[in-house]
C-alpha cells in the first residue's frame, strides 16, 4: 500500500484538522440547532417560538458549562484526596 494513501484525511476516524483549539465554540450552533428542532415539535403555538429557542439554547450552554466546572472540580480537588492504594 502506498504511503500517500495513509496521509489522506479520514473524516470518521480523525477530528477536523485545525479545529482542536476552538472545538468548544461548536457547542453554540449545536445547542441552537437542538433547541430549534425540539421547540418546533413541542410548542403548541409559534407566537413565542424564537424566545423559547433562545431560552433553551442558553439553558443548554449554561448546563454544559456547569457540568464542565463540576467535572473539573472533581478531577482537580476530589480525586487527589483519594487514597492511592
Amino acid at each position: 500500500m502506498p504511503d500517500s494513501i495513509l496521509l489522506a484525511y479520514l473524516p470518521l476516524l480523525e477530528p477536523l484538522p485545525g479545529i482542536e483549539r476552538m472545538w468548544m465554540i461548536l457547542l453554540l450552533p449545536l445547542a441552537f440547532g437542538i433547541s430549534m428542532i425540539y421547540k418546533a415539535t413541542r410548542v403548541p403555538s409559534l407566537d413565542r417560538y424564537w424566545q423559547s429557542v433562545g431560552v433553551m439554547t442558553v439553558q443548554i450552554v449554561l448546563g454544559m458549562a456547569g457540568l464542565a466546572i463540576l467535572l473539573m472540580l472533581l478531577v482537580q480537588v476530589v480525586v487527589p484526596m483519594l487514597p492511592a492504594e
